[in-house]
């Protein structure tokens, strides 16, 4: 059985002594639930006082991007080295706020190439907007996002990949998709995978959920044989509502 992961997409928020104690909170939770694998992605000023934190726990460190250059004259930008060298071990990439700004399936495979490079586990973000699924164009984006963005990858290195489905039309507008359409979307996701990789490597991925998930609807989500864990926006602002999330997938996960 895969082993259910569950990330905080801190995103744009907190300050230092906030990011601090929720990484603190989540550090002190977590030992309760030892069958689940869990991350924390402050915003970029906030990586080394968190990291400082959760140093060895079993709390993993995020960043929310980067830059796929090891270094150089890019004012404004991070690089997958620096990431790892303030001890990060994943990175979020792809996100629909990113890709809302311009972002193609191409340069998210360049990012995800360059994280590999560096030792980073890209969680690569994919998922439709509300026209397109009005419009039954679902399966189609997540093909080109999905094809696009893991484009030149090996199976050994899709193995150090996590991939999050996030319907657009669901992300921090309280409107979460149902059970049944996110399992429909991230079976369709395995069965890309496995069309390219063969069935061992799709059965290994891990396939997190994201899009307004709660400590009401988790348990629910989590059920689903295709859901992962989830990527947790708003709820992993405060250390209680993520922690429920947390005991929501060990409860359905990780017996």
């Amino acid at each position: 059985m895969r082993r259910p992961f569950v990330a905080g997409n801190w995103k744009m928020n907190l300050d230092r002594a906030s990011a601090v104690a929720l990484a603190k909170a989540v550090v002190q939770g977590v030992d309760a639930y030892p069958g689940v694998d869990v991350a924390i992605c402050p915003p970029f000023v906030y990586l080394s006082a968190v990291a400082e934190v959760v140093t060895g726990s079993r709390v993993a460190l995020g960043a929310q991007n980067l830059y796929p250059e090891p270094k150089g004259a890019f004012t404004g930008e991070i690089s997958p080295l620096m990431l790892k060298d303030v001890g990060c071990s994943f990175v979020i990439l792809g996100h629909s706020e990113r890709r809302a700004m311009g972002e193609s399936s191409d340069f998210v495979n360049e990012k995800v190439h360059a994280a590999l490079e560096a030792g980073l586990r890209p969680i690569v973000c994919v998922g439709e907007t509300l026209r397109q699924r009005k419009e039954n164009k679902t399966s189609a984006v997540i093909r080109r996002q999905v094809e696009g963005s893991l484009a030149g990858l090996s199976a050994v290195q899709l193995s150090h990949c996590v991939i999050a489905y996030e319907p657009v039309w669901a992300i921090g507008t309280g409107e979460n998709a149902t059970p049944e359409q996110a399992e429909e979307v991230q079976a369709e996701i395995r069965h890309l995978i496995a069309a390219r990789y063969g069935k061992d490597a799709a059965d290994a991925l891990r396939i997190q959920y994201g899009g307004s998930v709660t400590p009401a609807n988790a348990e629910s989500l989590m059920k689903m044989p295709d859901v992962d864990g989830g990527l947790i926006g708003g709820a992993s602002l405060k250390a209680d509502s993520f922690l429920a999330i947390v005991a929501a997938a060990q409860a359905c996960k990780a017996s």
